[in-house]
């Protein structure tokens, strides 16, 4: 007799624990929706800051491959393009080439770029960034993108167009969402 008593309880105690009410389900429903909305919430700007990443990397990754194509050249048209015997400005040989000329030789394409000062008012953008070759091998892989090139003379390494022994290269690359990132270096008379 104890166990059919035991079973009936056991039996009964298990037909009030078998569901949940419909005010249950709804109050789970509402807490579950505001936590997704609280996630979503917190996700969707990480994404967006990570996309911002990636686009700095890219423009950090194009304005250095361009500095070190411009910093491989002579430093001027006047020196010696075939490893620096000879110097413009020195005792007896040509002067450096003035800034107001500064910029592509003629009909110098940047495949035929010979000196630092070639670069100066390089702008390219998006599918027209050119390689080292002066091809288009960039095409697609920096769309959206925007390399500017300024190079001056600075001997006082402040900034200030002065002098014709130092050459101030300045390049500003613009990633599609509009952040600029800037590179700045230095190539002497040597």
């Amino acid at each position: 007799m104890r166990s059919s008593f035991f079973h009936a309880n056991f039996l009964c105690a298990n037909k009030k624990a078998k569901g949940f009410t419909l005010l249950e389900l709804v109050i789970g429903i509402v807490v579950l929706a505001i936590s997704f909305s609280v996630i979503t919430r917190f996700i969707v700007p990480q994404s967006e800051q990570s996309a911002n990443q990636i686009h700095q990397i890219r423009a950090a990754e194009l304005g250095q491959s361009l500095m070190n194509e411009i910093l491989a050249k002579a430093f001027d048209e006047q020196s010696d393009l075939a490893g620096g015997a000879v110097r413009c400005d020195e005792t007896g040989l040509n002067a450096c080439t003035i800034s107001s000329s500064f910029g592509p030789d003629g009909a110098e394409t940047r495949a035929s770029f010979d000196d630092v000062d070639d670069y100066h008012n390089l702008n390219e953008s998006g599918d027209n960034i050119q390689g080292i070759s002066g091809d288009n091998s960039l095409a697609g892989l920096y769309s959206g993108y925007r390399v500017q090139v300024a190079v001056a003379y600075d001997d006082t390494f402040n900034g200030s167009n002065t002098g014709s022994l130092v050459k101030r290269i300045d390049i500003t690359v613009t990633a599609p969402s509009g952040e600029t990132v800037q590179f700045a270096t230095y190539k002497a008379n040597f």
